[in-house]
């Protein structure tokens, strides 16, 4: 993609979703990692560990081309977004524990998506110990991540009226600017989108699905009670794909319109998965109730 105007807009579009996020944000979403304890350390290391290994078995199953499996391990290092959050609170879950995890993650991310991505470049492109997000990149991706987050949580504890009027536009603008930058990706891949499709398009529903079921099932095996799971799954399969994008086409961090395809037909897949996901437990939790509503044969 070498449009300058799509290409100068990238980082006011990711910080517009990083500002909405802010925006939802208060200290107590971080406290509140002490008092849901195994909830939050279950899904993190789920999301931070688990995730990118699995990816990493997929990328190598699928036999992805380099490019589109480095921008796959992108996506899988990218944190939950904010669509989470709207995902969770319409199927029963605990919206509460989505925020802390967006929240914890979206500061961990600095750390470890440089980590993901360094480790699958150098084992995945030719010369990719020089592709990935060296030292000189990784404060373009501190200010671009956690600025606009600690701008808004600002504004949120100053002026917590103001925050509450932008809250809705700033959302819808997010949900516009992700949209937006999906659309330009796929519109500047054109000409390859049907092999860039056929190649990473079962793959990343794959992972999506995977995702979902890992953020469902891992912290349920662990007791962790049905709402918390819920929103586990919400939080680990909508990955921020806005965010996956940006870093995939940003000149100053990989600079290749190829590893952000991934993002955007992962952005477009998550959408029915995690509708479907929702759907899902939503019917087995109805079951569940009538079922133990109904008295007892004598």
């Amino acid at each position: 993609m070498d449009s300058p105007l799509i290409l100068a807009s990238l980082p006011f579009a990711l910080g517009i979703v990083m500002l909405g996020l802010g925006l939802a944000l208060t200290l107590d979403d971080f406290r509140r990692v002490g008092r849901h304890p195994k909830a939050v350390v279950v899904a993190l290391l789920c999301q931070i560990v688990l995730l990118p290994v699995v990816c990493f078995g997929l990328v190598l199953a699928f036999r992805l081309p380099p490019e589109l499996a480095v921008g796959m391990m992108v996506v899988a290092a990218s944190p939950g977004g904010p669509t989470a959050n709207l995902f969770s609170h319409l199927f029963g879950g605990n919206v509460a524990l989505n925020v802390t995890l967006t929240a914890v993650n979206s500061v961990l991310v600095v750390v470890t998506l440089p980590i993901v991505v360094n480790l699958s470049a150098h084992h995945l492109l030719p010369g990719g110990a020089a592709l990935g997000l060296q030292a000189d990149k990784l404060q373009q991706l501190f200010v671009m991540v956690l600025g606009p987050v600690a701008a808004g949580m600002l504004v949120r504890a100053l002026a917590p009226g103001l925050a509450r009027r932008l809250n809705l536009p700033v959302r819808v603008l997010s949900v516009v600017v992700l949209v937006t930058v999906i659309s330009a990706v796929l519109y500047a891949e054109r000409h390859d989108l049907p092999g860039y499709f056929a190649a990473v398009g079962l793959a990343a529903l794959t992972f999506n699905v995977v995702s979902v079921a890992v953020g469902y099932g891992v912290p349920r095996l662990a007791g962790v009670d049905h709402g918390a799971a819920t929103a586990a799954g919400f939080e680990i399969g909508l990955h921020n794909t806005g965010l996956a994008i940006t870093i995939a086409l940003s000149p100053a961090l990989l600079n290749s319109a190829e590893m952000a395809v991934p993002g955007a037909v992962y952005g477009i897949l998550m959408f029915f998965t995690a509708t479907a996901f929702g759907w899902a437990i939503s019917r087995r939790q109805s079951s569940a109730r009538s079922l133990s509503a109904r008295p007892a044969n004598r």
